[in-house]
């Protein structure tokens, strides 16, 4: 049965230029979506060196703030009472 289809599909002159058109057509589409393909995967590493920067920046904000801290209570009280906290 497979075989008869087979042979029928490569003897018709119709089904041979359809399936010509359509693998035509199916590279064509495959063609024009590999680049997308390829530009979500640019994507990725970017979005990730971007989440880094971000990271990196809210931790060197909390480096500086903890400079900047009393260092004993002392030190708390005098900010407190100079209005300078």
């Amino acid at each position: 049965m497979i075989a008869w289809l087979l042979t029928g599909i490569a003897t018709s002159p119709w089904m041979r230029a359809i399936l010509r058109y359509g693998t035509n057509v199916l590279g064509v589409l495959l063609f024009l979506l590999s680049p997308r393909r390829s530009g979500e995967r640019a994507g990725r590493p970017a979005e990730r060196l971007e989440a880094t920067e971000k990271t990196n920046d809210v931790q060197r904000q909390m480096l500086e703030a903890a400079a900047r801290r009393p260092r004993s209570r002392d030190e708390l009280a005098e900010r407190l009472s100079d209005g300078r906290f």
